[in-house]
């Protein structure tokens, strides 16, 4: 099966109450790991690059894997998006080597600005089959403002009042909200806090409207510790609770993405290898079992989010 675009994905995680997992991969042992687990829990799956990613590594390598993985697992759809999409021209270089879905990420720029870029990659995007994720408001712990106060909810989190004009006149297909979540493993420095509100009123406003999560690794205390037990230090980390993440999974939320995560497996298995066998030097004996931990890892995310078995359903 070719590549799909999240269209019937988001449609039919929306209807379920399911959410699609996306999850970054920066080289062929992540890329193998993703896609065997969703291949073997029948999951729908999304794959994204980052632009960072397309620094890191040639595309046509990186591509490379993504087509033979693709070859090798008929039987599940597969949508390739650019994550945090920096530019127009990023975004239409995306386009034009086959991405299915691309992600503009204006949340940065005031709101009329934010609309203009959105529109301008939409624009570009539609007529050639590739849908377009926008983002409105500011990804990040609510506790790295100033608090929970409804000043920081508006001026920080999306704006539920905002979101009808900006989905009418961007005519984006799914949409990124800031409800509490951030980036990397230290999402919090308290109390994990999600604005389900916001998330809530979002939906209100846009009935049967995909709205995605970014920010969502749960920074899992096992490979914390284990990490920090072979020389790591990420003491301070704090992730989303799982908890969290089902209930986001069961609302509007049809795409919920991961990258800490997966980056903490692979870290967490090869340190301990380093430390256990400090004569190690053939890469297959560390990339290997980190490669199988990733997979084990992702399996078990898609049942946090409710779409292992629904593969057939996105068809």
């Amino acid at each position: 099966m070719p590549l799909v675009d999240t269209k019937k994905m988001f449609k039919t995680a929306y209807d379920n109450g399911f959410a699609v997992g996306a999850f970054n991969v920066y080289n062929m042992e992540i890329t193998e790991a993703v896609v065997a687990a969703a291949a073997e829990e029948q999951a729908p799956l999304i794959l994204q690059i980052l632009p960072v990613t397309r620094k890191y590594t040639n595309m046509t390598y990186l591509r490379s894997f993504i087509d033979a993985v693709i070859a090798l697992n008929p039987a599940i759809p597969i949508a390739l998006n650019l994550d945090h999409g920096d530019s127009f021209d990023t975004c239409k270089k995306c386009v034009d080597e086959g991405f299915t879905s691309v992600m503009i990420d204006g949340s940065h720029l005031p709101f009329e600005q934010n609309i203009a870029v959105t529109k301008k990659v939409v624009d570009y995007a539609h007529p050639r089959g590739v849908v377009v994720e926008a983002e409105l408001g500011k990804i990040g712990g609510i506790e790295e403002n100033t608090g929970i106060s409804r000043d920081d909810i508006k001026n920080n989190l999306t704006d539920p009042d905002q979101v009808v004009e900006f989905v009418e006149k961007t005519n984006c297909d799914s949409l990124a909200v800031a409800c509490g979540t951030s980036h990397g493993a230290y999402k919090f420095k308290g109390e994990p806090k999600i604005a389900f509100e916001v998330m809530a009123g979002v939906a209100r406003k846009l009935p049967g409207f995909p709205l995605v999560m970014h920010g969502a690794s749960s920074v899992p205390e096992n490979l914390k510790d284990l990490i920090n037990k072979f020389g790591g230090d990420l003491s301070d980390a704090r992730g989303v609770p799982e908890d969290a993440i089902k209930k986001a999974a069961k609302m509007a939320i049809c795409k919920i993405n991961v990258d800490t995560d997966l980056k903490m497996v692979m870290t967490a298995v090869i340190r301990q290898i380093f430390a256990e066998t400090p004569k190690e030097i053939d890469p297959m004996n560390y990339l290997g079992p980190a490669r199988e931990a990733v997979s084990e890892a992702v399996k078990y995310k898609l049942h946090i989010l409710g779409c292992a078995g629904k593969a057939r359903m996105c068809l």
